[in-house]
């Protein structure tokens, strides 16, 4: 069996493959369907410093190939994270990460000090994709100057390792990502869902109530490999890659792309056993190729020649 071990800043994991936030709940929701502990990594949802009711439904709507969703991040905010959510999942034998948004710099900084405090927490996802209410509502990750900000805010009081989640609703991911390592992002994770709609042709309404939400599932994979790959040759800080994993193929090829590791989102829904299907796959293609560690395949993508 090849080693399939990873790090990713201070975070050592058994493997590559972790699940993405939004789509694994608090992790608890998929121990009847496999060994929770046999993944890599477990992002929860996102927290954030005050609890969120989440837009109004319909929220979710099917398109080709893949969803959209508007949750709107729903949670009950970091004080009853901790009191409640920490106890039950703080001894899970993985690494539990925690997704943090905010609508301004000062609530990823609370959040972000209240989950430094954690022991058992050993990582934190930065989701700046959220609308920053202070500068009419652009999303932080959409400039360089945004993500910089953000990221480095967070560092002066985050000090254990620090992943920032991109935005692909941007017109250079590459210079976005430069912007997080050089506020000190340990490692940066892309992407998240495209921003799309659906239309209810016969009804003349949109799908969702708030007309627009973001694209996730097999569709958006060639743009999720294509931004992966760009970013992982234009910072040193690993990339874990995420955006229509279905299969352990797809996966590899992310890790050929340049991906440390990977996050697998949607296709929970649709096979609650994928993770470990994955990591099965993983080391199966190690195994054959004959690469003694999954670190070998990183960016290991023979180009054609100029």
């Amino acid at each position: 069996m090849a080693d399939l071990s990873v790090k990713i800043g201070q975070l050592q994991m058994k493997n590559p493959v972790m699940t993405a936030s939004g789509t694994f709940g608090y992790g608890e929701e998929y121990a009847d369907f496999i060994d929770i502990t046999k993944i890599g990594g477990i992002i929860v949802k996102g927290t954030t410093l005050h609890k969120r009711e989440g837009n109004p439904y319909p929220r979710m709507a099917e398109t080709p190939s893949g969803m959209l969703n508007a949750v709107g991040l729903q949670n009950k905010g970091v004080d009853y994270f901790v009191e409640h959510i920490y106890p039950r999942i703080k001894d899970i034998d993985t690494q539990m990460i925690v997704n943090v948004s905010g609508s301004a710099i000062e609530d990823y900084v609370a959040t972000a000090a209240r989950m430094n405090e954690l022991e058992k927490i050993p990582a934190i996802e930065l989701n700046i994709s959220c609308p920053n209410v202070k500068q009419g509502g652009m999303a932080f990750g959409v400039t360089t100057k945004g993500a910089e900000e953000v990221t480095r805010a967070v560092r002066e009081v985050y000090h254990k390792t620090l992943i920032v989640k991109l935005s692909p609703n941007v017109t250079s991911i590459a210079d976005i990502a430069k912007a997080a390592e050089q506020g000190g992002a340990d490692s940066v994770s892309l992407i998240n869902t495209l921003l799309g709609m659906a239309i209810d042709a016969e009804k003349r309404k949109p799908l969702l109530s708030t007309v627009t939400g973001g694209m996730s599932g097999a569709a958006v994979k060639p743009i999720a490999l294509r931004m992966v790959w760009q970013v992982a040759q234009a910072v040193k800080i690993p990339v874990i890659g995420l955006g229509g994993i279905m299969n352990w193929r797809d996966a590899v090829e992310f890790i050929l792309a340049g991906a440390s590791a990977i996050q697998i989102g949607t296709a929970n829904f649709i096979d609650p056993t994928i993770t470990l299907k994955v990591v099965e796959g993983i080391n199966d293609y190690l195994d054959r190729h004959g690469f003694a560690s999954v670190t070998d395949l990183v960016g290991a993508l023979e180009l054609p020649a100029k």
